[in-house]
C-alpha cells in the first residue's frame, strides 16, 4: 500500500538520500537520483544536490521537488542579504519558513554546507549543526549516516570516499534510494 499525501489523498512522492561528510580539508554533499510516486520509480536521475553562491555553498534536499526549488531560491536570496554568513542566512530562512503561510506548507528538508559549517534546515524552524560534521536526511539518510560514522575515522579514506561508500550502503538498504549519485564538494 502506498503512502497518501495528507491534503490531496494522492500517492506521496517518496525517496531521497542526502549525505554530507566533512573530513580534513574537504566537505562533500551527495544525493541519490531516485524519485518514487507510491510504489513506482518515476525518475532515476534526479539532481537533488546544488551548488549555490558561485560554488561557495552546497545544498541538498529531501522532500517535494517544487518545494525544494522554492527553498533553494529563498536561501539564495538570504545569502545575498547575508553574504559569507551561512548560519545567519539559514536562520532567517527557517524563520520565514515557519511563519509564512505559503512556505509553512512546504514539505522538504535541506542540508547546507560551506567551507566552515554544515547545517540541517527544517520547516519546523530548526537550524541544526551536527557536532561530527556528518548529515544524513531523507528516507535513506539514517543508513548513509550510520555508514559514514563507521568510516569517518579511517585515515586512508577522504570525505569523497566516505560519501560514495555510505551512499552505496544506503542504496543497497533503502528501496527509495538508488545508486545514481550526484556529488558536489568544496575544499575548506
Amino acid at each position: 500500500m502506498s503512502e497518501r499525501h495528507p491534503s490531496s489523498g494522492m500517492p506521496s512522492w517518496r525517496g531521497t538520500t542526502i549525505l554530507s561528510v566533512r573530513k580534513g580539508n574537504q566537505v562533500v554533499i551527495a544525493g541519490d537520483g531516485q524519485v518514487t510516486l507510491g510504489a513506482v520509480t518515476v525518475k532515476a536521475n534526479a539532481r537533488k544536490v546544488r551548488s549555490l553562491c558561485d560554488g561557495k555553498v552546497l545544498a541538498g534536499f529531501a522532500g517535494a521537488t517544487a518545494d525544494a526549488f522554492t527553498l533553494f531560491e529563498r536561501l539564495e536570496s538570504k545569502l545575498e542579504q547575508y553574504p559569507t554568513q551561512l548560519t545567519r542566512a539559514c536562520v532567517e530562512l527557517a524563520k520565514d519558513w515557519r511563519t509564512d503561510k505559503y512556505l509553512r506548507r512546504l514539505e522538504a528538508m535541506i542540508a547546507v554546507v560551506d567551507s566552515s559549517v554544515s547545517l540541517i534546515v527544517t520547516g519546523n524552524g530548526d537550524v541544526l549543526e551536527p557536532e561530527d560534521g556528518l548529515i544524513g536526511i531523507g528516507s535513506g539518510g539514517s543508513y548513509a549516516l550510520s555508514a559514514a560514522r563507521a568510516l569517518i575515522d579511517i585515515d586512508s579514506v577522504d570525505a569523497l570516499q566516505v560519501a560514495k561508500k555510505s551512499m552505496t550502503v544506503a542504496a543497497d538498504l533503502c528501496i527509495y534510494t538508488n545508486s545514481n549519485f550526484t556529488i558536489e564538494s568544496l575544499t575548506t
